[in-house]
């Protein structure tokens, strides 16, 4: 799974001598939260939500609602912009960017191909690629198969075991539990029941399966 597979590649870029004004009506007329800063193609910066929030005077400010509205049409986001921008590459597995983000405390990561912005990706997006990963909405039977000492040719078996049974598997992840591996799959079934009986019949310790 690449950054390139679940990226957003629509696009919605400021300039550096774009008014802060515009930009805010960019993020609302686009519903988005934060906007890629270009010069002559190459990425210089982003503006989000946070940064324009931090240059609107406070509460406590004596300016009125004109004056304000002025400063903002006056200002440019090159003033407000973020310019220590993380990235990541399109062709970057997704674990890559959920690693970058998770650790820079970050939504959105700029897509750059050979220095080029091709994309942008987001938590929401990240969030979609998940559910796209585990065919969630699927028709199917969810189950969980524990694996208490793991070995070569565990998932072979079963999917063979299911494969025997005219049962095929839709999706298939691997999670680690202390010491032990929990297989959850989700397989091509209209019953629970008849998924349980044919793993336990094969000596598998089934831990939940649901519809």
């Amino acid at each position: 799974m690449s950054v390139a597979d679940y990226m957003t590649t629509k696009l919605i870029v400021a300039h550096p001598d774009t008014s802060i004004s515009v930009a805010i009506e960019l993020m609302r007329t686009n519903d988005i939260h934060r906007l890629p800063v270009l010069a002559d193609n190459q990425l210089v910066g982003l503006v989000t939500q946070g940064s324009i929030a931090k240059a609107l005077p406070s509460s406590a400010t004596s300016l009125s609602v004109y004056e304000t509205n002025y400063l903002l049409t006056k200002a440019t986001v090159a003033s407000i912009m973020i310019t220590t921008v993380q990235t990541i590459a399109a062709t970057a597995q997704l674990e890559a960017a959920i690693d970058k983000m998770h650790r820079h405390k970050i939504g959105v990561l700029p897509v750059m191909q050979a220095d080029r912005l091709v994309g942008i990706i987001t938590n929401n997006d990240i969030l979609a690629a998940f559910l796209n990963i585990t065919d969630y909405g699927d028709n199917g039977v969810v189950t969980r198969v524990v694996i208490h000492h793991d070995r070569p040719g565990v998932i072979f078996k079963l999917g063979q075991v299911l494969a025997e049974h005219n049962l095929s598997i839709k999706t298939l992840m691997v999670v680690r539990r202390h010491t032990d591996r929990i297989i959850e799959m989700r397989v091509d079934s209209p019953t629970v029941a008849s998924v349980n009986a044919v793993l336990t019949a094969a000596g598998f310790e089934v831990e939940r399966s649901v519809n």
